[in-house]
């Protein structure tokens, strides 16, 4: 910020009024030149001249830029440039003082020098009225100097307080930028484990993030593009509130980017096999719901409702020939909680006692489910169908279909049968 630009602020903000110590108030202040001056009277007078400054200046000054800024001008702002407005009227009294002060000794010295050399009652009564003369003048240039240091501080602090206030504008564009920054990244950094369960693998990192994955359903999941992603990974310019071109780096920490997805990819491996009763977490239990319709069942729930499923239809994970869907699929925990059931099954075993055989039957002929977006899709067949490495199931009635229109306006059942190719 110019000085050029905060001294064309001074006027519209100050107006003609003029903010100063009174002349004949520092008159009343400041000791004649006869009185003593031990150190207490010294403090005393420093602070009573610092005090009229802080009222007769710096209070006005700061009033006037409060009333011109509003809120935008930080109350730390303005304690910052208050306390440094203060330090600064302290500082000017302290030295003119000191030197005030010095010139008092330096007479009083040269008097008693002189009395001591006088011989008669005539000539010291020269020398007092001699000293008395000059301890005036010395009294009479301290005020005049300290009055003009006084002037230019209150040009010094009207300056200083447009220019913290016109930062506190700048920095409140600043901050808003930035904050709108960070709701981006917190609300990005909140769908990266539904990606990397959708779409990640081994060769996924920050560099190749926008790579894997379709703008469309990024844009869906995250409401912001691409585009917007790579400013946040890449950094880049704004214009701010002020209309001033800025820069900023990029958001994200490549280190722990990538760590981060490698720790998520390992725990989807090793919590992958649903069948192992061992297991007391699954993955969703890593994936936050986000702010879309994407919002995952507990699986302490999914067993409940499969348990009512089965308490209203006793028997029925035992057939081979029943059949189950999931009309509007999550995660698809609740097919595979489903297909776990029927794999379980004492009679299932006993029709298909070939693991591979129950399960390719169950996935071809008995479960069914439906996903509303790609990206539940993709998690759905990850999860459900991703429970082995060795075993690949070609066949099941997985599908991408978002049913619930066709079930408001009464076409579902013949959707479906569409849909299955029945």
């Amino acid at each position: 910020m110019t000085d050029e630009h905060v001294i064309g602020l001074e006027p519209e903000i100050f107006g003609e009024k003029i903010y100063d110590v009174q002349p004949g108030r520092l008159e009343y202040i400041v000791p004649p030149p006869a009185a003593p001056t031990p150190p207490t009277a010294r403090e005393k007078l420093r602070d009573t001249i610092t005090g009229e400054m802080s009222k007769q200046i710096i209070k006005p000054v700061l009033d006037d830029v409060r009333e011109r800024y509003g809120s935008t001008f930080r109350k730390s702002d303005q304690n910052r440039v208050e306390s440094r407005l203060k330090a600064g009227a302290e500082a000017i009294v302290h030295q003119h003082e000191n030197q005030y002060h010095i010139e008092q000794k330096r007479l009083e010295q040269e008097r008693d020098e002189m009395m001591d050399m006088a011989e008669t009652q005539e000539e010291r009564e020269y020398v007092q009225q001699d000293y008395e003369k000059k301890a005036d003048e010395a009294r009479t240039d301290f005020m005049g100097s300290l009055q003009q240091a006084i002037t230019e501080f209150e040009q010094e602090a009207k300056k200083e307080a447009v220019k913290q206030a016109e930062t506190s504008v700048k920095e409140a564009g600043k901050r808003e930028q930035e904050d709108r920054l960070k709701d981006h990244l917190r609300g990005f950094s909140r769908t990266i484990p539904s990606f990397l369960m959708a779409y990640g693998d081994d060769s996924i990192t920050l560099e190749t993030f926008d790579q894997v994955i379709p703008d469309t359903v990024f844009r869906d999941v995250t409401s912001i593009g691409l585009d917007d992603f790579r400013k946040l990974r890449d950094g880049g310019k704004y214009i701010g509130s002020d209309g001033a071109e800025r820069s900023y780096p990029g958001l994200f920490d490549p280190v722990v980017f990538n760590d981060s997805v490698k720790e998520f990819l390992r725990l989807r491996e090793k919590l992958a096999n649903y069948f192992d009763e061992a297991q007391t977490e699954d993955i969703f239990d890593y994936i936050p719901p986000q702010k879309t319709n994407q919002i995952f069942t507990p699986k302490r729930v999914v067993k409940q409702m499969v348990d009512l499923l089965e308490a209203e239809n006793p028997g029925c994970f035992d057939r081979d020939d029943k059949t189950f869907i999931d009309l509007y699929m999550k995660s698809g925990m609740y097919i595979a909680e489903i297909v776990k059931r029927l794999y379980q099954s004492e009679a299932m075993k006993t029709k298909y006692p070939d693991r591979t055989e129950r399960l390719r039957h169950i996935f071809a002929h008995q479960v069914y489910g439906l996903a509303p977006t790609e990206i539940i899709y993709r998690i759905a067949m990850r999860f459900v169908l991703g429970f082995s490495e060795e075993l690949e199931i070609s066949e099941h009635h997985l599908r991408l279909l978002d049913a619930l229109e066709y079930a408001k306006n009464g076409t579902l059942e013949k959707e479906l049968d569409r849909t299955f190719g029945e």
